[in-house]
This record gives structure tokens, C-alpha cells and sequence, in this order.
């Protein structure tokens, strides 16, 4: 099965002028605990998580109204639509992340985002259904 079919899409995405502040707000308010950056084309250009962010700001002289692109992830490990999802769970586990993008096309457009999560309820599911 493709990751197309279990991912979350639409996504919640913020740009890279966008304060830590408002970025913890958007996360805080959607309930989640990171988010793909992406320019005016929907083109994936980080990654942020609220662990980068607490991070960020615990060093003096950072603060909330500092840009999301001081703070993000810019070489992004990512998931393509098309792929299996035991081919992205192992990629999860491999990278000890929780999260990834799920883009499509050569221009990396986001599409959705799928998490360790997404992946053990469908499992779960699987299992379930054989009884």
C-alpha cells in the first residue's frame, strides 16, 4: 500500500518568514507537534518541530519574533506519495523522527505528512482485520 493512502491531507504548512511565535500558535492551535516549511509554491523548504523551536529559544538572544528559517530543519528527510509504507516506516526508524513530508512531483510540493503514528494504526488496523 502507498503512503498516499494513509498520509494526512491536506497539511498544515507555515512560510519561512513566519515568527517562532505564530508557528508554536499554529501548532498549538492544529495540535500537532510539527509542521513542513514551504515557499508561495507549496514547495517544501524545511521542516519544524516544537523541540527545535524550545531548543532555539532557550539560548540567549533568540526570540519568539525571530523568522521560522532561523529555526528549521533545511535538509529535510522526506516521503514521495508513491511509496510503500513499510519503505517510510523503516525510514521513521531509521532517522528516529516522528514525521515526515509527503511530497510529489520534481518540484517537492507538499502534499500531506505521515507519522510514526499514521503507520502503527494501520498496522493495527491490518492486524485487527485478520481476526
Amino acid at each position: 500500500m502507498k503512503i498516499r493512502e494513509i498520509m494526512k491531507s491536506p497539511v498544515i504548512v507555515i512560510r519561512p518568514d513566519e515568527t517562532v511565535d505564530r508557528a508554536l500558535d499554529i501548532m498549538n492551535q492544529e495540535k500537532v507537534n510539527g509542521t513542513p516549511i514551504v515557499d508561495e509554491n507549496n514547495r517544501l523548504v524545511g521542516m519544524i518541530v516544537k523541540a527545535d523551536i524550545y531548543r532555539f529559544l532557550m539560548d540567549p538572544g533568540h526570540y519568539k519574533s525571530c523568522p521560522v528559517e532561523w529555526v528549521m530543519t533545511k535538509e529535510v528527510i522526506k516521503a514521495h506519495a508513491d511509496e510503500e509504507i513499510l519503505d517510510v516506516a523503516k525510514r521513521l526508524r531509521d532517522y528516529n523522527i516522528i514525521a515526515l513530508p509527503v511530497v510529489e512531483g520534481d518540484n517537492d510540493e507538499v502534499v500531506g505528512i505521515i507519522s510514526f503514528e499514521d503507520i502503527l494504526d494501520y498496522y493495527i488496523e491490518q492486524q485487527m482485520n485478520k481476526y
